[in-house]
């Protein structure tokens, strides 16, 4: 169990979330929901004991999982496998039973090798009541239904794509609230964080019933409706506007009813009600030119305010940054050229002899199975890695602009306002302001470091980043990721009326839509073909 009382959340002088009591209890499956910098991983975070309260007080009662936006793994050295196995101390274990077994086959004295021999059966006996082999067979199995192969779980985390590491940590967090084994805990709390961002379809498929079947309790930030649909039994909607979190204890399509259904009672009332105090405000003007009416007529204007202070507040409707991809700068027929590229994280081969040609207004969908690649590429076009052999050609005025899936492009430490001077140094002061403000930062968000901004708003600042740079080769890895609908379907006008050249990698078939690809990049071989609408049904897969 998790309880909160007396929550406070700030950003700043923002008031998030103000005196505020949670309890999440085994058997709750909570989406939390609110538009895009409303508060939710920030929320999220203060409940896993990420992150310290502005005021109140949260107690765990239970094991957590908690899976971040951007979970950030200390030893990068170890394997996917050991990471994985670590959530119930297993890939330590595992470790000392095989150095206990070689000691047993290499020890001469007959005295330290009975020593070797007890040790290693202490280590089995523990192994054994953490639930030993099944339980490996049951990692691996979380493992595969999350798209990370065998060849995967062999190698070191620091080899891996930034998808492909979040799916280990969530691989991690789900095998340690598995049931399996007798290392499992069915009453471990889950909190996660966009869980299905990276993952292919099959992949959250899987999921979706995982954690319909899970025990213990849950909190889920998701901009899957059709998770969200499937999973949840209560939602939370965190409304900053207010500083107050609704509970509605009811699935997703109830709630969504009855939100609509108090959005038109509270319309409704504040229509009768300003009807009914106009005409008293106007009653009240009429007698107040009378001396002897002077009372009555402040009664009634007092009573019209009463009557409109009373009424519950409509809800305003989101804002919503207006986004808009730079005119391109001029530049020569073939603006990027990649020859021959290749890349490789020791023995093990990403891509090889991949050749494209970017021209003046091209539109490129990079699509491969997760692992293959495609985040790999886009670093090379982009000069954020170097590839082993081959090489990018820079052609006549080529203006690149990279949108990175994980905000490398992002200084975490820097508030928004020295991101912002950072990526576009030469526009004047006034006109960075009026760019932020239209990605809604305004204020003393400005000076908000950008490691504390939701994956959201990350995702805004970054594509502000793009607008200022008058790109004329957009490289885009999962511009849709973290984004409400609202802003969401603003990326895709943005996509369809950008005349530059876009390559893009994606998950999302709406984005694939909106950009009407003309080319097809296949990974890991390197293919090239046309595009056509029967590539459509392999984005959700690759």
């Amino acid at each position: 169990m998790i309880t909160a009382t007396g929550l406070e959340l700030r950003a700043g002088s923002r008031i998030l979330l103000a005196d505020t009591t949670l309890r999440i209890q085994p058997g709750d499956r909570i989406g939390l929901v609110g538009r895009n910098g409303a508060g939710k991983t920030t929320t999220l975070k203060v409940l896993a004991g990420e992150g310290e309260p502005y005021a109140g007080d949260v107690r765990h009662g239970s094991e957590l999982g908690y899976l971040p936006q951007d979970p950030r793994e200390g030893d990068l050295s170890v394997t996917a496998k050991d990471r994985v196995l670590s959530a119930r101390g297993l890939d330590t274990l595992l470790r000392d039973m095989e150095k206990a077994q070689s000691a047993m086959s290499e020890l001469v004295d007959d005295n330290a090798r009975d020593k070797a021999v007890r040790r290693y059966g202490r280590l089995e006996e523990r192994f054994a009541a953490l639930g030993g082999y099944a339980a490996e067979s049951e990692a691996a199995r979380i493992c595969a239904n999350l798209g990370l192969a065998d060849r995967v779980l062999t190698q070191s985390l620091r080899t891996l794509s930034g998808g492909q590491r979040r799916r280990v940590e969530l691989a991690r967090i789900l095998f340690a609230a598995s049931e399996a084994g007798a290392g499992g805990r069915s009453d471990t709390i889950l909190l996660l964080d966009e869980p299905t961002n990276h993952l292919d379809a099959d992949s959250i498929n899987w999921l979706r019933g995982f954690l319909k079947a899970h025990e213990g309790g849950l909190v889920v930030i998701s901009h899957d409706v059709e998770l969200l649909a499937e999973v949840v039994n209560k939602v939370w909607f965190l409304d900053a506007t207010r500083g107050e979190l609704d509970h509605y204890n009811m699935t997703w399509q109830r709630y969504l009813d009855a939100r609509a259904t108090d959005e038109k009672r509270r319309r409704r009332e504040r229509a009768n009600a300003e009807k009914k105090a106009s005409a008293l405000q106007q009653q009240a003007a009429k007698l107040g030119a009378k001396a002897t009416k002077a009372v009555a007529a402040k009664n009634m204007a007092r009573r019209a305010e009463q009557m409109l202070a009373n009424l519950d507040e409509t809800r305003q409707a989101d804002k919503v940054a207006k986004i808009k991809f730079p005119a391109p700068a001029p530049c020569g027929k073939t603006p990027l050229t990649a020859e021959g590229l290749s890349k490789s994280y020791g023995s093990l081969e990403i891509f090889t002899g991949v050749d494209l040609a970017i021209d003046r207004g091209s539109k490129v969908v990079v699509l491969g199975l997760n692992g293959a690649g495609k985040t790999t590429l886009l670093r090379l076009l982009g000069g954020m890695e170097t590839a082993d052999t081959g090489q990018t050609v820079a052609g006549h005025g080529l203006r690149l602009g990279y949108y990175a899936q994980e905000h490398e492009t992002l200084d975490h430490d820097a508030t928004v306002w020295e991101n912002i001077r950072h990526l576009a140094p030469d526009t004047g002061a006034q006109e960075l302001r009026n760019l932020l403000g239209s990605f809604l930062f305004t204020g003393e968000q400005l000076e908000q470091p950008a490691g504390t901004l939701s994956g959201g708003e990350k995702t805004r600042l970054a594509l502000a980043g793009l607008v200022s740079s008058a790109a004329n080769v957009l490289l885009l890895d999962e511009p849709t990721n973290n984004l409400d609908p609202a802003s969401r379907a603003q990326v895709l006008d943005a996509l369809r009326s950008y005349t530059g050249a876009v390559v893009l990698v994606t998950h999302d078939p709406g984005a694939v839509e909106a950009l009407e690809p003309e080319r097809v990049i296949l990974l890991p071989d390197g293919t090239e073909d046309h595009w056509s609408s029967d590539y459509l049904e392999l984005v959700q897969l690759a």
